[in-house]
């Protein structure tokens, strides 16, 4: 028989034990050959384990495509980093660092396992049960790895990225690129979807097998490929409209009434969540620990990467609760291992240049006794118990409102639900301009609904991203008060080419690796 792509003499499968948030990313890797493997319900379920092997490697929600967003007008890098800065500036060439580098060859890594496995599965003699349940993971996580990468490298200009299935032969492992990015965001909801069909409810999913693909979670995402591809075709636009229509008439899912409380690590898989970055303080998601002020106040080591804006900061209307909840301005009280920090104030000083910094994930950080319990006891793995959203609801219901409002219809019903929560009134007849503000202010700074994607798919970016960006300087009072001057120029003005930066270039390890991958355009 021939040999198929990514299978090679022995096999290699990162195993990961899932009894609970503390230990589900802990695994221990071991090798089978060829031969050995694929007999059992055992090698099935201990294959399908190992696609969660992502969590550990590169980083990829935290220091890996972040990076990106951190060229939007969102935010900007917090400390001195020479290659963040020319991503800041669109400069990029493909030499990115490891942190982005990385990404690219983990999701290949996570597509070639998926492969695996809907090659093998099929035909094995194991349970109907077990075989769907491994099959319906297998299609998550290969649709899930080409749509994170897919829009940061994908258009109709240059191509879509390399497609690799399960009956990808050897001989044809080096693919080239399909002519339209759209290639990718068809195969990705068909994933989605078959997924969907093999996959269980949330809440039929046990306590100890929270973080693992389930229904409501493919359709959410197939509605964000899809809403991806609107871009290059306006006709997805109405098949995203139907994945959110799946999810919503479900009636399994609804916001939580404080915005707040998507924040605390008890929530992680509340009425709102959809799919999350399993996380713990062993092991999973670094992204608390980047953002947050560098160095923690030397209390821990927090790295203080990326940074709010002024631009972010003033687009929350007047009343909007999520303001507090998403960042900490100059004279805001945060818990911080045990100790009240008055930022700005107690102690005075303070790293950021912006003059603010993120409050979205900082809760695991609040207790005295937090480290070793609900923060890593490593200071150079600040990874946490309280797991970032990929996607969760009122992410659902403003893709259903900007579809529908993007056909020229009513988008007001999804929309203010995500505003009243807010606490702010409701629009009536909102505008394309209503719901982009609702998608910055609701989602700033999450993992996968990036705003830096949100710029070019709307043609917004080269307005948005070439402006400088501020922030806030903090001056004391001798009485001990501080005063806040608003508008200190912390970015310099850009220039943003859509032709060539509303992609960004392939790392340059994927190709010179290759025989006929092909750069993007301008790079």
């Amino acid at each position: 028989m021939k040999r198929y792509i990514f299978i090679s003499l022995i096999i290699t499968i990162g195993f990961v034990i899932i009894s609970s948030c503390t230990s589900f990313l802990q695994y221990t890797p071991y090798s089978m050959s060829v031969g050995d493997f694929w007999k059992t319900e055992s090698d099935a379920v201990s294959a399908a384990n190992g696609l969660y092997f992502f969590n550990m490697v590169g980083d990829p929600e935290g220091r890996g495509l972040e990076w990106y967003e951190n060229a939007s007008d969102n935010m900007v890098t917090g400390r001195p980093k020479a290659q963040a800065e020319l991503l800041r500036d669109f400069l990029d060439n493909g030499s990115t660092d490891r942190d982005v580098n990385q990404v690219w060859p983990d999701m290949y890594q996570l597509i070639r396992r998926c492969n695996d496995i809907l090659h093998y599965v099929p035909t094995m003699n194991i349970s109907q049960s077990v075989k769907n349940n491994v099959l319906g993971q297998a299609y998550f996580f290969r649709g899930f790895a080409y749509l994170w990468i897919a829009p940061w490298y994908g258009d109709n200009n240059s191509g879509g990225i390399p497609i690799m299935t399960e009956n990808t032969p050897v001989d044809s492992m080096d693919m080239p690129r399909p002519a339209s990015v759209l290639s990718n965001y068809r195969m990705i909801m068909s994933d989605f979807s078959k997924a969907a069909s093999l996959v269980p409810w949330f809440q039929d999913l046990t306590s100890d097998q929270y973080g693992r693909p389930h229904k409501t979670a493919c359709w959410a995402l197939a509605a964000r490929a899809a809403l991806y591809a609107s871009q290059f075709d306006s006709k997805y636009l109405a098949t995203c409209s139907t994945y959110c229509d799946s999810v919503i008439q479900t009636g399994r899912h609804q916001l939580l009434s404080n915005y707040a409380d998507l924040w605390q690590d008890v929530n992680n898989y509340s009425s709102e969540y959809l799919w999350n970055w399993p996380s713990s303080a062993l092991s999973g998601s670094e992204l608390p620990g980047v953002t947050f002020e560098n160095t923690g106040f030397g209390y821990y080591n927090t790295w203080g990467y990326y940074q709010p804006t002024l631009e972010l900061y003033q687009s929350f209307q007047t009343g909007d609760k999520r303001l507090k909840a998403t960042i900490i301005y100059p004279g805001d009280t945060v818990s911080f291992i045990g100790h009240q920090i008055i930022y700005g104030v107690n102690p005075p000083s303070f790293s950021s240049t912006t003059g603010m910094t993120w409050r979205k994930y900082i809760s695991p950080y609040a207790a005295a006794d937090c480290i070793g319990k609900t923060v890593n006891s490593n200071g150079d793995y600040p990874t946490t118990t309280l797991c970032p959203p990929v996607i969760r609801y009122a992410d659902v219901l403003l893709m259903k409102a900007e579809a529908i409002i993007w056909q020229g219809q009513n988008g007001d019903k999804w929309l203010n639900m995500v505003r009243n929560r807010a606490g702010l009134s409701s629009i009536t007849n909102a505008a394309k301009v209503d719901l982009k503000r609702e998608r910055r202010c609701e989602l700033a700074f999450e993992p996968g609904p990036w705003r830096f994607l949100d710029l070019v798919r709307w043609g917004d970016a080269q307005t948005a991203l070439q402006p400088q960006l501020h922030g806030v300087t903090v001056t004391h009072n001798v009485d001990g008060s501080i005063s806040v001057t608003q508008g200190a120029v912390v970015s310099v003005a850009r220039t943003f080419n859509p032709s060539v930066d509303d992609v960004w270039a392939i790392p340059i390890a994927a190709i010179n690796a290759s025989k006929v991958l092909v750069q993007n355009k301008g790079y």
